[in-house]
């Protein structure tokens, strides 16, 4: 939350409020944009970082301004569609073997690069063996982990092998690949040779700053992008970046908070985009140690939660509620499962059977997420329980401690469910703050990974929610809106369920 208190790009919250109240308000509305796509002019979306470590590396990018530009510069096997679902993009075709041990992808004709070299599958196979070079490090490497990266082979120019280890079935590998798996060519590198496939070629890059592109004119898909030019400016706080946005000074501005998201709705220079996304909020509970290793405490908490007073309060409306479970975008998600009530006398029960009446807790919050733990505190009281709230930097909340808290803060983007549960709670799960075991969740999540039917897994994944949501550690209260800030120029952008209708940069004009 420090930055909100320090200078921005234009000169911090004085520089901003001059703006705010000087600059006076356009005769256009918020809607003078074409309403079909032109070629031509400069689009200028502004983001908070302001990073001087910030870089352009495909597959280790430092901090969100990096993973936005990457966004711009790369194009990747798949991309998200608009529930957050990979779709082809530079793969003609995709094809498992019977267990998804092993997968055939082949390349569309006539790809290429920004230098005009044509892509083949030799540059795929140089792409997937750096993302998961151990001397390179990426943290994103792990969410590929599975592949053989000494096995993958290339069947002809546009087609390559990707075998997984030990003859595992990995069935996530379209989504847990596409955030990361920009595809690059065998002489890349990304201080000197910068070169993607994306919509846009890196024209002038300043860490902390901003950085500049131009179209790439061979992009894949034809016709676009629409704009000459586009622009990616970092601020160091959200009063300054709002000010420039109603000043005309940007174009967009991503990811605002609701408590700011007001100074636009008030404005007739731009205007707030909703996007109803997956991204969820969640208290994670340790099933390993203290209170919560005892279900019956689990469920307690997740009975004594009033969901929709999480929603108004903490996100100030500005979302809805969940039900324990992540990604509801998924096709093998379960909807039968019954929306859980909040219900005082049940939880008061549960606490008593588990000897845990008046119960005190540390409940651990990160920079950004004091919000819903107030909130939860409140309602913790009315059954008796005490929660201390212990706020950490991001540096601790995101490092090894985490694992040892009772209960903390948490939740993640809305990507399918397979890719969550590998980041979060399946028997790997990377960050499993809530140190879920469970032996029956672990044989079908293995099941699952191997079945690329996708009713067969469907079912597999239906058993697996009702442990989850009868037994595990997640409870997840709302899924978060994303509010995003649109100057007047802007066309072609749309609300979506995935967290990035600003990053399109193929899909929108000026």
């Amino acid at each position: 939350m420090d930055g909100l208190t320090r200078r921005g790009l234009i000169g911090g919250a004085a520089g901003a409020a001059l703006l705010l109240s000087g600059c006076g308000r356009r005769s256009e509305s918020a809607s003078e944009a074409p309403a079909q796509p032109r070629r031509g002019g400069k689009l200028r979306l502004g983001i908070l970082d302001g990073e001087r470590s910030g870089n352009l590396d495909a597959h280790k990018p430092l901090g969100l301004g990096s993973t936005i530009r990457g966004f711009a510069m790369y194009a990747k096997l798949w991309e998200w569609d608009d529930d957050m679902m990979p779709q082809l993009a530079l793969a003609e075709s995709v094809e498992p073997n019977r267990n998804a041990s092993a997968w055939d992808i082949r390349l569309k004709p006539g790809l290429e690069f920004h230098n005009g070299k044509s892509i083949t599958a030799d540059d795929v196979l140089f792409s997937i063996r750096r993302i998961t070079d151990p001397q390179l490090a990426s943290p994103y490497g792990a969410l590929v982990s599975p592949v053989d990266r000494d096995g993958v082979t290339k069947l002809d120019a546009r087609t390559v092998r990707i075998p997984i280890r030990e003859g595992h079935g990995f069935v996530a590998l379209p989504e847990t690949w596409t955030n990361f798996g920009g595809i690059v060519p065998t002489d890349y590198h990304p201080v000197t040779n910068p070169i993607g496939a994306g919509p846009y070629r890196i024209d002038r890059f300043e860490p902390g700053q901003r950085a500049t592109f131009k179209r790439f004119d061979s992009y894949f898909k034809s016709g676009r992008p629409y704009p000459d030019e586009l622009e990616i400016i970092e601020f160091k706080d959200q009063t300054a970046r709002i000010a420039a946005l109603l000043a005309g000074q940007i174009d967009l501005a991503n990811a605002i908070l609701p408590e700011q998201a007001g100074l636009v709705r008030r404005d007739s220079r731009a205007r707030i985009l909703v996007s109803q996304t997956n991204g969820w909020q969640s208290f994670d509970m340790n099933t390993k140690a203290g209170p919560f290793a005892d279900v019956r405490v689990r469920q307690a908490f997740r009975l004594l939660a009033d969901r929709d007073e999480l929603v108004r309060r903490a996100l100030q409306g500005e979302g809805r509620v969940a039900n324990d479970l992540y990604a509801p975008q998924d096709p093998t998600f379960d909807h039968a499962i019954a929306q859980r009530k909040q219900d005082l006398d049940q939880a008061r029960s549960l606490l008593k059977q588990a000897g845990q009446e008046g119960l005190r807790s540390e409940l651990v919050v990160g920079p950004l997420n004091v919000a819903p733990a107030l909130v939860l505190a409140e309602q913790a009281k009315r059954v008796g329980i005490e929660l201390k709230l212990r706020q950490v930097d991001a540096a601790t909340f995101a490092g090894p401690a985490k694992t040892s808290w009772a209960i903390s803060s948490g939740g993640t983007l809305g990507v399918p469910w397979l890719s969550t549960a590998l980041h979060i709670d399946a028997p790997s799960a990377a960050a499993n703050k809530t140190n879920f075991h469970d032996p029956a969740f672990t044989k079908l999540f293995g099941q699952a990974l191997a079945e690329p039917d996708l009713a067969s897994r469907a079912q597999l994944v239906h058993q697996m929610q009702r442990i989850q949501h009868d037994s595990g550690g997640l409870l997840i209260w709302g899924f978060a809106n994303t509010l995003d800030g649109v100057g007047p120029r802007v066309g072609g952008i749309k609300a979506e369920r995935s967290h990035f209708p600003t990053w399109r940069f193929d899909r929108m004009w000026v």
